[in-house]
């Protein structure tokens, strides 16, 4: 067995590297605000998720470094749950405008404790095709039906629920898609969700903090409430600058959760300093210093966008942080991937399985903390090393 394993591990590898998708990860050594120490030389970071420039922001610093404990020593329910996370739980509600928050490390685990909590054999998750690998994951250990609708195709899920009366059904998608930046019709798909008596569970990573008022995310800019989206996951690996996640909701359902979704139960809970820190960005994201962040955010968004449609660079429909520059073949994104960097610029190449076959892309992200000369020096970057695309055969549906 350990040879035939040893074996189908030495293929995969081989099948990989000829197809240029080995990963690799980039040791960092040093963060100074967007610029990035890797390997000796110091790069313009247009890879990061950290849309506002919270990771680095001095009331989040000073928040880690005051707080009473760095582990939590157990899990929530055993001796883990401290008064920074009762804290950081309450704060989360009160900005999201909902009942209740419970904590999980990630955004991954909240997924996986969602769908595994709510349903099981015989019941369905209808899901977008475009959806975090997550989402997909989660429903498919839960044993339920997984149904995946075309891209943003709100009729198409209607149809997709169509299910046995007895059954549950949950309608789960992106609120803003970490891969192509558009955003989901929430206003469409609560109303499906509602007509065919399902859940709408809405994975929020990429929209709370940067959109919506003081930052609540895509439900609030689509003008829903929690009887509209009755769960949402909050993720803090973006833009609120640290690491973990929540899922935000009614009392009913987060009691639910706490009680039986065993990603929660049955791992340690995040250090007591990381929830402190938490906090802190969400007090940025809601005041007026994070109205400014989102405002130039959102004209560095304009920015890049306007010159890019100037220099003729085909970018993908996203009005948010997240601008796709879709090359469709491995080869090309690595390319032009590797040409930013020798000029000074990170960009990642993102290739399949992340994106469909055909879809490899350089996924360039802006944040608040970009300069307008910065964002004109990698547009300069990009006019010089950007050539069309061999082949593109990517479909979202």
């Amino acid at each position: 067995m350990q040879r035939l394993l040893s074996q189908r591990i030495a293929a995969l590898r081989e099948a990989r590297s000829a197809a240029q998708r080995t990963r690799m990860c980039r040791v960092v050594t040093q963060r100074q605000g967007v610029q990035c120490v890797v390997n000796g030389r110091t790069l313009l970071n247009f890879c990061s998720n950290d849309y506002l420039g919270l990771s680095q922001h001095p009331q989040v610093i000073a928040a880690l470094h005051a707080a009473s404990s760095a582990g939590s020593t157990a899990s929530h329910l055993v001796c883990g749950h401290s008064a920074e996370h009762a804290g950081l739980e309450a704060a989360l509600a009160t900005w999201q405008q909902a009942p209740r928050a419970l904590l999980f490390g990630s955004g991954y685990l909240a997924n996986l404790a969602v769908l595994q909590a709510l349903l099981g054999k015989g019941d369905a998750c209808v899901q977008d095709k475009l959806n975090h690998a997550s989402l997909i994951d989660g429903a498919r250990l839960s044993g339920c039906t997984l149904k995946r609708y075309p891209h943003n195709d709100a009729q198409a899920a209607a149809r997709q629920l169509h299910v046995d009366a007895q059954a549950v059904a949950v309608l789960a998608t992106d609120g803003v898609f970490s891969m192509d930046g558009d955003v989901a019709p929430l206003a469409e798909l609560a109303a499906v969700a509602h007509a065919h008596d399902a859940l709408l569970y809405v994975d929020d990573a990429h929209g709370a903090g940067v959109l919506g008022a003081h930052g609540r995310g895509s439900i609030a800019a689509a003008g829903l409430t929690v009887e509209d989206a009755p769960l949402r996951l909050i993720t803090f690996g973006k833009a609120l600058g640290g690491v973990g996640a929540a899922v935000v909701g009614t009392d009913e359902l987060i009691e639910h959760l706490l009680q039986t979704a065993r990603p929660g139960i049955y791992t340690t809970a995040l250090p007591p300093m990381q929830a402190a820190a938490t906090r802190a960005a969400v007090q940025v994201v809601q005041s007026a210093q994070g109205d400014a962040l989102r405002a130039q955010l959102h004209a560095n968004i304009a920015q890049f966008r306007r010159a890019a449609a100037q220099l003729g660079l085909p970018l993908m429909a996203s009005d948010t942080a997240i601008q796709p520059l879709l090359m469709g073949a491995d080869a090309d994104a690595l390319t032009l991937s590797a040409a930013l960097e020798a000029a000074g610029y990170w960009a990642s190449a993102i290739r399949p399985p992340t994106v469909p076959e055909g879809s490899a892309r350089l996924r360039i992200t802006l944040s608040a903390a970009h300069t307008t000369q910065q964002i004109d020096g990698l547009l300069d970057a990009l006019a010089r090393s950007y050539t069309p695309p061999t082949q593109i055969y990517f479909s979202s549906v």
